[in-house]
């Protein structure tokens, strides 16, 4: 049997999703986690892998288990084996042809930045920061050249194992709520960095330093040498992943099934 789950977690005491030899890792605290209530060895595949720490709000990946549980059971049993900065959300059974990563056509994250003079004492691991003001509706304009599908190398770091830099952007919007500056966007697909080198290039352009049109010049000259700064990784959010209807999965920013 195939099982879907959903995953919130902090990512800020973790090497990333990925498992790793040296560091603790999201993934291998799952993996554990669920062999427990599994009794046998589990792999879990994720929807899109986070970097070192980058935090989750809508994670979805899958397992394969013989075992046979109640969706209650998996949950609680699960969570009462994660440590306190992972949480399995709800669980799935799901048919063979499921694949988090492959299967999904749809992922969106969110980028966090603090904008004030001071660096946060509150919440550090949660956003990134800015001393300069920022302007949103510049910041705004000027990513909106990004929407549709296009090469995306200038935002595409060394060390991307993909096999081409070809994305579909659907939708991008960049927004002010008092101090904090977020940028949204969703995507078929991300490359690595892909989100936080467009934060590190859209940051000068809100402060006036460069122009919309620089940054329309960067993004169409495909060159990664000369947009801007990698974004700090805490601000960034997996926020949402969507599949098709028919495996009727709960949306990952949606109500939570009661269990």
């Amino acid at each position: 049997m195939r099982y879907a789950l959903g995953i919130e977690y902090d990512g800020a005491g973790f090497c990333g999703w990925q498992r790793q030899n040296h560091s603790p890792s999201v993934q291998s605290s799952v993996e554990k986690a669920i062999e427990v209530v599994a009794n046998h060895p589990v792999t879990v595949v994720c929807a899109g892998r986070t970097d070192t720490g980058v935090h989750a709000r809508g994670q979805v990946a899958h397992f394969d288990s013989p075992s046979e549980r109640s969706e209650r059971q998996w949950v609680l049993g699960i969570n009462s084996n994660l440590p306190d900065a992972v949480r399995v959300l709800w669980v799935r059974a799901v048919d063979d042809s499921f694949h988090a990563r492959f299967g999904a056509f749809s992922r969106s994250y969110q980028y966090s930045i603090l904008n004030r003079l001071v660096r946060p004492a509150i919440g550090v691991s949660y956003y990134g920061w800015c001393r300069e003001s920022l302007d949103a509706k510049r910041m705004h304009e000027a990513a909106q050249v990004l929407q549709g599908r296009h090469d995306f190398s200038a935002f595409r770091s060394t060390g991307c194992s993909a096999q081409h830099a070809i994305r579909e952007v659907t939708a991008i919007k960049v927004s002010r709520n008092e101090e904090i500056v977020t940028i949204d966007i969703s995507a078929n697909a991300f490359l690595y960095h892909m989100v936080r080198n467009i934060v590190g290039s859209l940051i000068p352009v809100g402060t006036g330093e460069k122009s919309i049109q620089w940054f329309t010049d960067v993004f169409r000259g495909r060159d990664r040498a000369v947009a801007g700064v990698t974004a700090e990784p805490q601000g960034l959010c997996f926020i949402n992943v969507r599949y098709e209807p028919r495996y009727g999965l709960p949306d990952s920013q949606g109500s939570l099934p009661d269990l």
